[in-house]
């Protein structure tokens, strides 16, 4: 078995020296960034839906630079299903993003086109919600208190969509998407006559795939790296390496390599059949290092069939691809 992947184990190190030579560039954060999204594809990309075939549901904190003050914090919540004998994949997602006196929620729902392969299956998926966003800047000591600029943001409602690739096989999957295809503007009556526009989202690139390799005869113990490349608009390139290695179905423990900024190790355990607990570890490596004491994401997924949707259809485990 293992010489079949001994030719992408020699590749792959290639690879990840090609896109880290163009990803290097990137020094700086501008939109939000999860560690275990190796877990929870549906972070990424709408086609990822209904890739688990049985019902998943997964709740995620993150918090960001610890003791930064202002630093971002995030609560997240995903579940998505396959239906229609894994023909079309459902999935929901909501999320509380907050960074100093901005927060933004989001709610989308997802849907998946799944094509089934001799090898494989191949999803084209859609996502469409709202974006609220609000910033309270009445806790600010400023110099000027009647600073237009600083004029809070009262819950703007604005709607977006995204779509997205993804194929997966037992072996190898592979991804591309764009979350939020809408740029769209935020602003009050009084900043837009200073500011065009106010604030502006930016739009958001993801390129990724990774592979699923046996190290022994009976699987045991298999190695699962991946690479993730994000890019957008008006900002450089950043890249992840991801490593890991999984044990019995058990256990996954692995680490990445974010060249913007952090440096990250991660452990997935199974705790029953139907949960699953993750938890990553983010080592800061730009100038915030000396004031944050890293990051902290936990998730804990939970997976269990519907008889009446799901009947007998086999269903791969946490750890598996396809």
């Amino acid at each position: 078995m293992l010489n079949r992947f001994r030719k992408y184990i020699y590749a792959f190190p290639i690879i990840i020296l090609f896109f880290f030579s163009a990803a290097e560039s990137g020094k700086a954060q501008q939109y939000p960034i999860y560690s275990q999204y190796i877990f929870n594809g549906l972070i990424l990309n709408p086609a990822y839906a209904g890739s688990h075939v049985q019902f998943s549901a997964s709740a995620m904190y993150r918090n960001q630079w610890v003791n930064f003050d202002g630093a971002p914090q995030t609560l997240f919540f995903s579940a998505h299903t396959s239906l229609w004998k894994e023909r079309m994949g459902l999935g929901l997602l909501v999320s509380d993003d907050r960074i100093g006196s901005y927060s933004n929620q989001n709610v989308y729902a997802s849907y998946a086109f799944i094509i089934k392969t001799p090898v494989g299956k191949l999803a084209m998926g859609l996502q469409a919600g709202v974006n609220m966003l609000s910033a309270d800047y009445e806790d600010l000591n400023l110099d000027d208190v009647n600073d237009i600029s600083f004029t809070s943001l009262n819950n703007q409602l604005k709607p977006n969509f995204g779509t997205g690739v993804y194929y997966y096989s037992k072996y190898f999957f592979a991804g591309f998407s764009v979350p939020f295809l809408l740029t769209n503007g935020y602003s009050n009556a009084e900043l837009e006559n200073v500011i065009n526009g106010g604030i502006r989202s930016a739009r958001n690139y993801y390129l990724y795939g990774g592979m699923n390799i046996p190290l022994n005869r009976d699987a045991t113990v298999k190695f699962q790296p991946s690479l993730l490349l994000r890019g957008q608009e008006g900002s450089p390139l950043s890249a992840d390496i991801n490593a890991s290695f999984v044990f019995y179905d058990l256990l996954s423990v692995g680490a990445s390599y974010r060249n913007i900024d952090a440096v990250v190790s991660y452990i997935d355990l199974k705790l029953s059949e139907s949960f699953h607990f993750s938890y990553s570890y983010d080592l800061t490596t730009s100038a915030i290092r000396a004031a944050s004491n890293g990051t902290h994401e936990f998730m804990l997924n939970y997976r269990f069939k519907i008889r009446s949707i799901h009947g007998n259809i086999e269903c791969p485990n946490f750890y598996q691809f396809l």
